[in-house]
């Protein structure tokens, strides 16, 4: 790459310190020139309102856990799918053919997720 093709990404590396060093910066002021109360008060966890009862720590089934993660790696898909629809026509058999594929996997991995019960709740 010329010189002249890398002056065209100076905007962007500048946007980007000044975005990093004023996150940097705030997070400094406010650590080092906020307040430092620690009271019971403040270090209680909040809830809504409601006063706390027991232990948040107690286990619960992963399977809250496996279906967040699943619908997230699900969900991504149409970020994929929505620029393909978008240029269907200019893309032409080669972007068909590609969907498809892309689709087909996706299929084969939701396959393979009933078939190991990841889905049951018993």
């Amino acid at each position: 790459m010329t010189m002249e093709h890398l002056n065209q990404y100076y905007p962007i590396v500048l946007m980007f310190i000044v975005a990093v060093g004023f996150v940097a910066t705030t997070m400094l002021a406010t650590h080092y020139l906020g307040p430092k109360r620690k009271t019971q008060t403040k270090l209680d966890s909040f809830e809504c309102g409601i006063e706390p009862q027991g232990n948040a720590r107690i286990p619960f089934s992963i399977k809250y856990f496996l279906v967040a993660i699943l619908f997230v790696l699900f969900d991504v898909e149409v970020i994929f799918m929505y620029p393909w629809a978008v240029l269907f026509k200019e893309l032409g058999m080669q972007g068909f053919i590609e969907m498809v594929l892309f689709i087909s996997f996706l299929l084969v991995g939701l396959f393979y997720i009933i078939k190991r019960g990841a889905l049951k709740w018993e």
